[in-house]
């Protein structure tokens, strides 16, 4: 049996004078987890024999919903408000 796993997860922009250390290391996390789950969806879509699926714990985890004849959507939320716009640079 296959545990339907729910993630969301953010991006911080780390350019604000005020954060924190707690927040800097997990906008670190977030983004290297990021990296490594395109590094597997790349694998996947190129046809690689080798997929780094244990790379990361986020990916291990998601082994079994990205791979295979599995279906994976992805969700992404932008903002269109001015004030965010540091954020997408």
């Amino acid at each position: 049996t296959h545990n339907t796993v729910c993630l969301a997860l953010r991006l911080h922009a780390v350019s604000n004078s005020n954060i924190t250390k707690e927040a800097l290391t997990e906008a670190q996390s977030i983004n290297k987890s990021f990296s490594v789950l395109g590094d597997v969806i790349a694998a996947l879509s190129s046809g690689e024999s080798f997929v780094p699926y244990r790379n990361h714990n986020l990916t291990s985890m998601m082994a079994d919903c990205l791979g295979g004849s599995a279906k994976t959507f992805m969700f992404v939320n932008v903002s269109p408000a001015d004030y965010n716009t540091d954020e997408m640079a």
